[in-house]
C-alpha cells in the first residue's frame, strides 16, 4: 500500500489506490484510551472490509489529489477524475480524465488493454487470473497503479492493515453529504485516514495519505462516491473497441499518461 513515488519514468494509473499524509490536531478532547481506540477502528475497517469484497459487480465515480515537491520545495497539487465498474473476479473498466491525460484501463478477463485517448493509442496484452492477481501483475510488471485498488482486493483489510502501527476512531465526518466513520492509521513512513459511510453500506468515501518521509509532506486524497452495487453490467461494459485511427503500441511506449506532467519532480505516497 505504501509506495512512494519514483522520478524514474513509469505508466501510472492512479487512482490508487492508496495513503494520505494529513495529521489531525485534537485539540481540547480527551483522547480515548488507545486499546479501545484500536479495536473500534480496526473493527469499523475490517467491517468496510468485508461489505465491499462481498460485491461481486459494483461501480463508483472518484476524484484525486496528489500533491508534488518540486526542487525549490515548492508543493504543487494536481487532480484527476474518473469512473470504476468491477465485476468480480477478473473484468473491470477504470477510467482517469485530469489535466494532462485522458487515459481507460480495461479487462474482459483475456486481455487487458491501456487506452491513451489523448494520443489515440492503445496497448493490449494477455492477462488472466483474479482482479487481485491482475492488479499484482500491473504493479510489478507494468508499473501501473489502478486507482483505489488496494479498496477494491477480495481481502482489502489484510492489505490496508499491514504495517499498522496505531489506529484511532476518531469520530464521525460529513464527506459529500453522507455521514461517515472517521478512522486514523499509522504507518512507519506514511500515515492515513478513511473515512466510512454509517449505517448498512460501509463504503469507503474519502482515503488520505500521507508521506512522513519526504519533506513537506506531500499527501494524496481520494474520494469516491455514486457507489453502486448488485446491478449486473452491460454485456459490453468490459469490451474494447478501438476508435477509428487509433494505433496499437507496446505497453512499454505508454510512458506519458501519467496525471503529473513530465518534468515535474514528484516526493509522495500511493
Amino acid at each position: 500500500m505504501n509506495r512512494t513515488i519514483r522520478s524514474r519514468p513509469r505508466v501510472r494509473f492512479t487512482v490508487a489506490a492508496q495513503c494520505l499524509l494529513a495529521v489531525v490536531a485534537l485539540s481540547g478532547a480527551a483522547a480515548p484510551s488507545a486499546r479501545a481506540s484500536d479495536d473500534s477502528a480496526q473493527g469499523l475497517l475490517k467491517a468496510m472490509s468485508d461489505y465491499v469484497k462481498g460485491q461481486g459487480n459494483l461501480s463508483l465515480k472518484y476524484d484525486a489529489d496528489i500533491e508534488v515537491i518540486t526542487p525549490s520545495i515548492e508543493k504543487i497539487q494536481f487532480s484527476a477524475s474518473g469512473d470504476v465498474t468491477l465485476s468480480r473476479p477478473d473484468k473491470f473498466r477504470i477510467t482517469r480524465i485530469g489535466g494532462y491525460a485522458d487515459v481507460e484501463l480495461v479487462s474482459d478477463g483475456s486481455t487487458l488493454t491501456v487506452h491513451d485517448k489523448d494520443g489515440n493509442r492503445f496497448a493490449q496484452v494477455p492477462i488472466s487470473g483474479s482482479f487481485d492477481k491482475i492488479v499484482d501483475r500491473l504493479r510489478t510488471e507494468f508499473l501501473i497503479d489502478l486507482p483505489g485498488a488496494d479498496l477494491l482486493l477480495s481481502n482489502p483489510y489484510e492489505e490496508l492493515a499491514a504495517g499498522v502501527l496505531e489506529a484511532k476512531h476518531i469520530g464521525r465526518g460529513v464527506v459529500d453529504g453522507v455521514e461517515c466513520e472517521h478512522l486514523a492509521f499509522r504507518n512507519e513512513d506514511t500515515d492515513w485516514q478513511i473515512w466510512i459511510e454509517a449505517g448498512e453500506h460501509p463504503v469507503p468515501h474519502k482515503y488520505v495519505i500521507t508521506s512522513k518521509t519526504v519533506a513537506a509532506a506531500p499527501q494524496y486524497t481520494l474520494r469516491l462516491k455514486d457507489w453502486k452495487t448488485g446491478a449486473t453490467p452491460a454485456p459490453d461494459a468490459f469490451a474494447f473497441k478501438p476508435p477509428a485511427g487509433a494505433s496499437g503500441v507496446a505497453i512499454t511506449a505508454l510512458k506519458d499518461i501519467d496525471e503529473i506532467p513530465p518534468g515535474v519532480v514528484s516526493g509522495g505516497t500511493k
